[in-house]
């Protein structure tokens, strides 16, 4: 058992939705897969080609133009960090931050088309097993798995994953109806050739049909050229279900799949994230537009002492007021509220977080905002340095 002594975990002001005047009513059993797919963001989808009405300003249409060309800029510039070969390892983590599986990847993306009619093309490999058929010395080769990714474009990002980005800071996070390509990597990447098609196969846990939220988190490391992609998996009760992590290097070269530095024993995996923490916030609306809607200097502390304000149980840590952290190797940890569907039930925004302790002292962390509607209406990016 141990406590917080002083926790500053500061968020800007949740921006109220277009239809704030109405609230949509939501069951204590939070299912956001109920909800229409293309429910505007906060901001609404414009083409290059829209007219403005003539009652419009000279002023307002400059405005427009603008903002269509910096959305274009954005999109150009998300593909651009994505595009290439990367070579990877998927965890599996249960909601208590224990590893369930691994799996070898291959990610190749690239691009077609031009401006805001570009389109992103990915196309994952999953390595599988052997085969519990197989003869021997004929299948000593592992097969890939091939999975076709749908298209990312301009209506796509801003309106069904509610995009949150960060050029400069090369971060982004994503939203996602099912976790249908998670599903596909795990039964791929653990029963391969053997799978049955079963709903729910003997030792592997695979991801809700119907999750409430799964929200992608994506920082790029400050070192090398690599990336960790953080999944939170919310299930139809508004409960964690697991969290899944990509970490992926570029290169089209040799390269061995990075691996998470697991050497820190489960009980010391708080340390690193004890002290003062002192460094900068950005934080934009979702959706290609992407206003930064707030900007901040920030001092976070972190300290522990005997008063009981905090329990750590195994890679767990849970703060006063239902939110914790999912302590995982390789310096991540995930946070989360201890339960969504109340969150919703008493009208409360939420936040999801992923963060990456990359070397000792330096860490990136990334936040996703959802109002009391489930919508992503924005994300803050935090990089600090420790005092």
């Amino acid at each position: 058992m141990a406590s917080i002594c002083h926790y500053s975990f500061s968020l800007p002001p949740i921006p109220k939705s277009p239809n704030s005047n109405t609230t949509r009513p939501f069951s204590t059993c939070l299912s956001l897969s109920n909800l229409n797919p293309f429910l505007s963001s906060i901001h609404t989808f414009r083409s290059s080609k829209t007219r403005a009405n003539d009652s419009l300003s000279s002023t307002t249409l400059q405005q427009q133009e603008e903002e269509e060309s910096m959305s274009i800029e954005n999109l150009l510039s998300f593909f651009d960090l994505n595009l290439g070969k990367w070579k990877g390892s998927f965890f599996q983590f249960d909601a208590y931050g224990n590893l369930l599986q691994k799996v070898s990847t291959k990610l190749a993306v690239s691009s077609y088309g031009e401006d805001e009619l570009t389109s992103l093309i990915q196309t994952l490999y999953i390595k599988q097993p052997p085969s519990s058929t197989s003869i021997s010395g004929y299948d000593d080769e592992l097969e890939w798995a091939e999975y076709k990714i749908k298209e990312t474009n301009m209506f796509t990002v801003d309106k069904y994953q509610q995009i949150g980005f960060f050029p400069k800071e090369r971060a982004f996070a994503l939203r996602y109806q099912t976790a249908g390509m998670l599903e596909t990597v795990l039964r791929q990447g653990v029963l391969g050739e053997d799978d049955t098609g079963e709903e729910s196969p003997k030792n592997l846990k695979l991801p809700s049909r119907r999750p409430s939220i799964v929200c992608e988190n994506c920082l790029y490391s400050l070192e090398k050229d690599m990336r960790a992609r953080a999944f939170h998996i919310i299930d139809p009760k508004g409960i964690i279900e697991m969290l899944l992590v990509f970490l992926e290097e570029r290169g089209d070269g040799v390269l061995f799949p990075p691996s998470l530095d697991n050497t820190m024993g489960n009980s010391n995996r708080i340390l690193p994230y004890l002290g003062k923490w002192k460094g900068h916030s950005i934080t934009k609306r979702s959706g290609v537009y992407g206003a930064t809607i707030a900007e901040a200097d920030i001092v976070a502390s972190l300290e522990m002492n005997d008063k009981g304000q905090l329990i750590q149980s195994d890679n767990v840590v849970i703060f006063d007021g239902g939110y914790q952290m999912t302590l995982l190797p390789g310096g991540m940890y995930m946070g989360c509220p201890c339960d969504v569907a109340k969150n919703v039930a008493e009208s409360k925004s939420f936040h999801l977080e992923f963060c990456w302790l990359e070397a000792p002292g330096k860490r990136q962390r990334l936040v996703r905002t959802y109002d009391i509607e489930g919508l992503a209406v924005s994300s803050t990016y935090y990089s600090e340095i420790k005092l």
